[in-house]
């Protein structure tokens, strides 16, 4: 795996004289933050090595290089889900790669379903835990040194400064911000009646089918990290009703402009 990493890092650091140190993870309906990153290098998955390759409707499959506001950024447009047939090395072998060609912070955005019923749709959730119910640990099997401890502390997964500098912004463009756990599941069901009140009794505020497993990795490596979401259902009782992952798209869609505007922010202030 070193060596894939290692390969990988190498072909990006040959396409571009880029050297940037934040790197963003796009998810569902999300990737038209991309439109803000102007000076633009475009890498699609299928040329980069070792690189898998997004199967998912909204995930457009790219690397993009360039710039957002007035620093250097690297963006996934589209990312691996488990629930696609990839193995957890798979999902998360992007953030490795990212962590070996310079990336110090990483921001993740997804789409997600509310158990919170303080939420309402359209509501954006910054994540300050989470709660890992994936059948596979991104961090099974060999441990190597070189990237991360073998048993990596994680009392703080979700950077304690970036959270309180997203409310700060929020606060000050007047856009309403929830915070709360977010718990990781496998998908690609959405989830049941049942399921939506176990998840809210162990403590989750919002669920999806992402963005753990690439958390995990990355403070594995000591990166500081950052998630939103967006609330695109409700799984709260008497607000249950049929989704779709257009429908899901579509609302998040319309959303993610405050989204992009608070990690713009965010960005521009480190």
């Amino acid at each position: 795996m070193l060596a894939k990493i290692e390969e990988t890092a190498l072909f990006l650091q040959e396409r571009t004289s880029r050297r940037p140190k934040v790197g963003i993870i796009l998810g569902t309906g999300l990737g038209n933050l991309a439109t803000q990153i102007t000076d633009k290098e475009e890498i699609p998955y299928n040329e980069i090595p070792h690189f898998p390759i997004s199967t998912v409707e909204g995930h457009s499959g790219k690397l993009i290089f360039g710039r957002l506001g007035n620093k250097e950024v690297l963006a996934m447009q589209g990312r691996f889900h488990f629930y696609e047939g990839y193995d957890m090395q798979k999902v998360t072998f992007p953030v490795r790669v990212m962590h070996a060609f310079g990336i110090k912070s990483l921001f993740v955005s997804n789409a997600a379903g509310g158990m919170n019923s303080a939420f309402e749709i359209g509501d954006l959730m910054v994540i300050n835990d989470h709660i890992n119910l994936f059948p596979e640990h991104p961090l099974r099997g060999k441990n190597y040194e070189e990237l991360g401890p073998r048993f990596p502390d994680m009392s703080v997964p979700y950077d304690k400064e970036l959270i309180h500098m997203a409310f700060g912004i929020a606060e000050k463009h007047h856009i309403k911000l929830q915070k709360g756990v977010y718990v990781g599941t496998q998908g690609p069901t959405f989830e049941t009646p049942a399921e939506y009140h176990y998840f809210r009794a162990i403590g989750g505020d919002a669920v999806g089918m992402s963005t753990v497993p690439e958390i995990i990795v990355a403070r594995h490596m000591n990166m500081r990290c950052f998630a939103i979401s967006i609330i695109t259902d409700l799984g709260v009782p008497g607000k249950i009703v049929e989704v779709t992952h257009e429908e899901v798209q579509h609302i998040a869609n319309q959303v993610q402009p405050l989204m992009t505007l608070i990690i713009k922010e965010i960005i521009n202030q480190l």
